[in-house]
């Protein structure tokens, strides 16, 4: 439609779409609706793949999955996972000579949540978001409890960052609709994420303020203040402070 300016739907939901990768919250597979069992080392390459825009050279992806074994051992293991791969999911993933890539026809959860956040820090109104539930797409962490190699490691604390500035925006956007339940729901999100961030509760006061709620405002300043000083020692920026001021001078 001419001038619609929503967010592209998110593949997973598209028609025709056949498999399903998910890593948010764990890892899962699902080809026609299906779960789809694949050995630890494929899972880790098709997570390495999804994690990455378009192909990726053999090479990077031995190294970085087998980064304790010779050049020439790593590539042997590379080709047998994706040989067993292959026997499992199928055209889950295409290789060429040099490259390896996700399929076509693969839709990753990250990728669409990613799209999501980035559009909401980057200002799009809700009507353009196309999602019912935004907060539930950005409250979920990237691989939890997974491996710990450093490319999981660094994609997984890239992902805490963009969600969290997100959330916060997202507090705001909805509080400035008048949607304060949800409003409430994403500040405390991006808390829970995040429990020493003072953006997080800025962002909670903040829905707090605009929904009058004073009394909740200046509760939640004053229990994060404690913890401050608690854990950290310091006192709350004069930016936070600044906001719950009127509220108790005379």
């Amino acid at each position: 439609m001419a001038g619609d300016t929503r967010i592209a739907e998110p593949r997973a939901v598209r028609r025709g779409t056949v498999s399903e990768l998910r890593l948010l919250n764990g890892f899962e597979v699902r080809r026609d609706g299906r779960a789809v069992a694949l050995p630890g080392s494929a899972e880790r390459v098709v997570a390495y793949l999804a994690v990455h825009d378009g192909p990726v050279r053999r090479a990077q992806v031995a190294s970085a999955l087998w980064l304790d074994s010779t050049e020439e051992h790593a590539a042997a293991s590379l080709r047998s996972a994706l040989w067993r791969l292959r026997q499992a999911a199928g055209s889950l993933v295409t290789t060429t000579v040099s490259d390896v890539a996700l399929g076509p026809d693969v839709a990753v959860d990250l990728a669409s949540s990613t799209r999501l956040a980035n559009a909401i820090v980057g200002g799009r109104a809700l009507g353009d978001l196309g999602v019912a539930s935004p907060v539930a797409a950005l409250d979920e962490e990237l691989l939890p409890g997974w491996y710990d190699d450093d490319w999981v490691v660094f994609r997984r604390e890239r992902w805490r960052q963009l969600r969290l500035h997100a959330l916060e925006a997202l507090a705001a956007l909805l509080a400035s609709e008048g949607r304060f339940g949800e409003a409430v729901d994403a500040a405390f999100a991006a808390v829970r994420v995040e429990p020493l961030r003072e953006s997080a509760h800025r962002a909670l006061i903040g829905v707090h303020l605009a929904e009058g709620n004073r009394s909740e405002a200046l509760r939640e300043y004053a229990a994060f203040a404690r913890m401050l000083r608690d854990e950290l020692d310091v006192e709350p920026s004069p930016r936070l402070t600044a906001l719950v001021e009127p509220l108790t001078s005379g």
